[in-house]
């Protein structure tokens, strides 16, 4: 062999050496990097794995500050080689848990080397969760299939960025192009008109942005935006109490009463600001006026209280979450939701034929609040049916895509607990109907004693008895009218006018009722309370999508007079009494003006009918674009319908996004 051969071979295995050795190196090198932890953020961004150069790096932390100083939003990118076994979700939320963030704070974790990333933190205001998906599916995960690691953390940031100034109103731009528009079509009147109501939808906008407890703020608003703002929060605060009562009485049942106190502690606290809201609102809703400074302070401490509770629902629900985790024994729980349909199912013809027999025996009117509901429970059984087949599909996705079965087996536990209820009231009526039936002659017995004995006084009364009198005896042949064809109104009737005409008594002979008929009138008047809030607070729960904040308002009021009565009941009878008597009149208001609130949304609505229009009506899925009362309750901010869950009605802004690229 010649030398210069043999030379040229020797060059050749010193390279393959060297070439062998630093792959090596590079092997042991990559062997002994270790695994990251979920870890304390100290900077906005952190480089862990290594995989941006510096200016690479600046431009990240570059456009990360330019997001907060354009929306004081604070964005935090990390980039670690993998989440240490744990489930992207899962390593995001200890890290964010671990950084003490806030309601400010988004995180976008990204795992190189797992090639899994996760986006953990609250949506921020005027970002749907359509725009946040376009982002991440469009912009976010191509740059990280390509391993364009600074291109995807700008990307969010500047994404977002936009977004938010994308949501921003131009109140003059509106103006200047309605201006010349309005001249033509109808001169000074009409352009005055629609300046009015872009004024009162950029104030209420306004109030909707602020901080509920920002007291200076709200007070600084125009006071039809405040009263707009105050009918707002407290149909929002009502769906968010009663889907939370459904969810947590749904987890104490699971979990027992003690692991579930945190959760109903803050529901009750909730619950008590809710009533205080909604007898602030009773006020400046009753006859008595409140000059403008007064209905400002009230509509700020209104705002506030529901501000509070919300905030203090939204606080527990991290916590509520991680205890009632659906996909764990996802499987167990949807064949144990598919138990209930099969024994609901059951209950339909039975329920049927006794509504069809109450229908035989009474008048419409005193069917009117559950004509329906044998419909409505068929609709709620199809929409829960859907969802567990929903559930199941989703069930059989990859380990991490599994998260539809939550919404499916939350959406579906929602309509059974609303169609059993549906049920009840029918299969229920028949016995509130006696009662009232039964204790109706008694009442009219009492009645016709005490207009004897009342005109036995009418020297000693005045004009005030003999009004009591005459307003009884007319009552008296109402009832005695209708005691066969509307038991439940003649029962109350009589009760009320019993009532009425024992005080003109006592004051006209100058003594107190005895106690014991003083009882026996308080038990038929909590009867008959008990009797017409409980049918009030059925319907507004199964109808809660279509119901208005005056018939929320009025049945709030209805339940405290009620609860008051319940209180006063042995110490102070005869102010129970009164308290029974309010409550008995406000919930039948509450009835009428919820059935009311029901007509006008359903007229509103396209005529397509079936198991989604119900649970829609029902509070089950709620409208993102929506508000108040055409909206059921909380914003999604998607524009599409999302279930309730436990939590105020701002929880539905918490996002948690991610997976593979």
């Amino acid at each position: 062999m010649s030398l210069p051969l043999l030379n040229g071979l020797a060059r050749w295995k010193a390279r393959l050496a060297i070439g062998i050795l630093l792959a090596g190196i590079a092997l042991i090198g990559a062997a002994t990097v270790a695994a990251e932890p979920p870890l304390r953020m100290g900077t906005y961004v952190e480089d862990s794995a290594e995989v941006l150069d510096p200016g690479q790096l600046d431009r990240v932390r570059s456009s990360v500050d330019q997001l907060y100083a354009d929306q004081q939003v604070r964005l935090w990118v990390v980039y670690v080689p993998d989440f240490d076994g744990l489930a992207p979700e899962t390593w995001a939320r200890r890290t964010a848990s671990m950084s003490g963030f806030g309601a400010r704070d988004l995180l976008l974790a990204v795992a190189t080397e797992d090639r899994g990333y996760w986006v953990e933190g609250q949506l921020p205001r005027g970002v749907s969760d359509s725009e946040l998906d376009s982002l991440l599916t469009r912009e976010v995960e191509p740059a990280l299939r390509d391993g364009r690691w600074a291109d995807a953390g700008v990307a969010t940031a500047d994404g977002l960025d936009s977004a938010m100034r994308g949501g921003e109103v131009n109140i003059g731009a509106v103006l200047i192009i309605g201006l010349p528009i309005v001249l033509v079509v109808g001169g000074v009147v009409l352009y005055s008109r629609k300046r009015r109501r872009d004024r009162a939808t950029a104030d209420l906008a306004a109030a909707r942005e602020l901080d509920p407890e920002n007291t200076a703020a709200l007070a600084a608003l125009p006071l039809e935006a405040l009263h707009a703002r105050s009918r707002e929060v407290l149909v929002e605060i009502d769906n968010a109490v009663r889907t939370s009562g459904e969810e947590l009485e749904l987890a104490t049942g699971e979990f027992g009463g003690t692991a579930t106190t945190p959760f109903t502690t803050a529901l009750e606290h909730a619950k008590a600001a809710s009533a205080k809201a909604f007898s602030i609102r009773q006020r400046l809703d009753d006859d008595l006026p409140e000059t403008r400074e007064e209905q400002r302070s009230l509509l700020v401490d209104l705002i506030g209280t529901v501000g509070r509770a919300d905030h203090e629902l939204d606080a527990q629900v991290a916590e509520f979450d991680a205890m009632r985790n659906l996909l764990i024994n996802a499987a167990d729980r949807l064949d144990a939701l598919t138990r209930d349909l099969v024994d609901l199912t059951g209950r339909v013809p039975a329920s049927e034929a006794e509504l069809t027999r109450l229908t035989a025996a009474h008048p419409a009117g005193v069917l009117a609040p559950i004509q329906d509901n044998i419909a409505m429970a068929g609709e709620r059984i199809t929409f829960a049916e859907r969802n567990i087949d929903v559930g199941r599909s989703a069930l059989t996705q990859p380990v991490g895509e599994q998260g539809g079965a939550v919404a499916a087996i939350r959406s579906a536990e929602a309509a059974i607990g609303q169609a059993r209820t549906l049920l009840d009231s029918v299969d229920n009526a028949a016995t509130t109907i006696q009662q009232a039936r039964d204790g109706l002659p008694g009442v009219l017995d009492e009645l016709r004693r005490d207009i004897a004995s009342a005109t036995e006084l009418s020297a000693f009364g005045g004009p005030a008895l003999a009004t009591a009198v005459g307003a009884a005896q007319s009552s008296m042949d109402k009832a005695t009218a209708a005691a066969d064809s509307d038991p439940l109104d003649a029962f109350h009737d009589a009760v009320t006018a019993d009532s009425d005409l024992d005080r003109a008594l006592a004051a006209a002979t100058d003594r107190k009722l005895a106690a014991e008929d003083l009882r026996r009138r308080l038990d038929r008047a909590l009867t008959d309370a008990g009797a017409r809030v409980d049918a009030a607070s059925n319907y507004v729960t199964t109808r809660r999508g279509g119901v208005d904040a005056e018939a929320r308002t009025r049945l709030s009021e209805a339940q405290r007079n009620l609860d008051e009565a319940q209180r006063l009941r042995a110490s102070d009878p005869a102010q129970a009494l009164t308290h029974a008597q309010a409550a008995a009149t406000l919930g039948g208001r509450a009835m009428q003006a919820a059935q009311a609130s029901v007509r006008a949304w359903e007229s509103s609505r396209t005529p397509s009918g079936g198991a989604q229009a119900g649970a829609v009506l029902g509070g089950i899925l709620i409208e993102g674009l929506l508000r108040g009362a055409a909206s059921g309750g909380r914003r999604s901010g998607s524009g599409g319908w999302s279930a309730g869950s436990y939590g105020g009605s701002t929880g539905s802004r918490r996002i948690s996004r991610g997976g593979r690229f």
